[in-house]
């Protein structure tokens, strides 16, 4: 992990990248003092597909039907 202040950041940002791009991490620090990290944004392990859930889930057919245990609030 290489830290480095905020001017040489500014100053070396396309290189910090490009290190970051290869598996790096990089603190970025004010007076020496961490204040930000910059790391390699990691790809959505897979693509979500629509639609996978069918048939997975069945509804009652009384499920918007009041609950007996909630009678006595309802009257």
């Amino acid at each position: 992990m290489i830290q480095v202040n905020i001017h040489e950041a500014k100053t070396n940002f396309s290189r910090l990248i490009a290190k970051v791009a290869e598996g790096e991490e990089i603190i970025i620090a004010k007076s020496n003092k961490p204040v930000a990290k910059l790391v390699q944004i990691s790809p959505p392990t897979q693509s979500r597909k629509l639609g996978s859930a069918k048939g997975k889930i069945r509804m009652a057919e009384d499920f918007d039907e009041p609950l007996n245990d909630l009678a006595e609030y309802t009257s």
